[in-house]
């Protein structure tokens, strides 16, 4: 690992859409791109780590990675996983490392109920935690009042992100540019599509394992934690009998209708760049086709890529085929260069 001179730039940009993406051609179809992405997770090597916990409402908590940077002035990078993930998904480590190796502190945060974290909070996390993700951001700020912010975020984690940043919070200056990739900005439209499309066994099947496992190590350690009120056998049986009520929303298509960011979009002033591909088989095309954004927002849409896949046909400057690690550590780079 070595060090950089940071410099912020006097405007933040990247056009990420000059860098094309193409898939490996024995990988060109979402489904492939989606499950190898996933389930062949490379090289997922980490230095030693901080560990903090973050009081969230009433006993709640959650836990945070810290990779330290050598360099005291050097930007720092908030991650955030996609849904049954956790800090130690393959591609958050990853990145992680990637970016500690370019010389950006990295924050790796678990979700409520996710990760090391599982058995700290009471009830798991949703598509709409922004107040847990504002809490986050306002404890790195604590910690680094100095130091300027990029936040990452990873499916629905993404949705998380961009509703953070439109629905009218106060968003700390420390924050400079924000990254959301693949995110499910109409809850509803990517939860009917995972749980009825043509591959809806296979991702439900995965989903749910994670998910359930979550909630059944929550509930060892706290026995009076919300309990789904019937078994799912779908995402959207999931939200309807365990997200919604555990949360206080009346029905599923509240919670649906209050956190998806899509209405959101029109209202963000911080610089960021929203990178889908075309043929994601959770969030089809027209979920933005009448979307609002501001012009603080920057939308990539590469044809191909599946869902957080992006498994290219020629090897990156990292020595992989990870397209999506290369774009995530180029737009941090570009917004700091050496």
């Amino acid at each position: 690992m070595y060090n950089r001179v940071f410099i912020c730039p006097d405007g933040i940009s990247m056009n990420l859409s000059d860098i094309t993406f193409d898939p490996h051609p024995l990988i060109r179809g979402p489904i492939a791109q989606t499950i190898l992405g996933s389930q062949f997770t490379g090289d997922t090597y980490l230095p030693e780590r901080i560990i903090h916990r973050i009081v969230l409402d009433g006993s709640n908590e959650l836990l945070m990675y810290e990779l330290k940077s050598e360099n005291e002035s050097a930007p720092l990078v908030l991650m955030g996983h996609g849904m049954g993930g956790c800090s130690e998904s393959g591609y958050m480590r990853r990145i992680a490392f990637k970016l500690f190796n370019e010389g950006f502190g990295v924050f790796m945060m678990n979700h409520r109920g996710s990760g090391s974290g599982i058995g700290l909070c009471d009830r798991l996390w949703n598509g709409g935690s922004s107040d847990d993700l504002d809490r986050v951001v306002r404890f790195i700020v604590n910690l680094y009042p100095e130091r300027k912010i990029l936040i990452m975020g990873f499916s629905l984690t993404g949705n998380i992100l961009l509703k953070y940043l439109g629905e009218g919070r106060v968003i700390p200056s420390n924050v400079q540019a924000t990254l959301a990739v693949n995110p499910p900005i109409d809850l509803k439209m990517a939860s009917r599509k995972i749980s009825e499309g043509p591959w809806s066994r296979t991702f439900n099947t995965y989903y749910l394992r994670l998910m359930n496992r979550q909630v059944a190590s929550m509930l060892k350690c706290q026995p009076h934690a919300v309990r789904p009120t019937f078994k799912p056998k779908t995402i959207w049986e999931f939200d309807v009998g365990y997200t919604a009520p555990a949360f206080g929303y009346p029905c599923v298509e509240d919670y649906y209708e209050s956190c998806s960011s899509k209405q959101f979009l029109g209202a963000i002033t911080v610089p960021t760049t929203l990178l889908c591909s075309q043929d994601d088989p959770f969030i089809p095309p027209v979920i933005f086709n009448d979307a609002r954004m501001s012009p603080a927002v920057k939308f990539v849409n590469p044809e191909f890529g599946g869902h957080m896949g992006y498994i290219s046909r020629k090897q990156n400057p990292f020595g992989d085929r990870r397209w999506m690690d290369f774009i995530c550590v180029q737009w941090a780079k570009s917004l700091y260069p050496e």
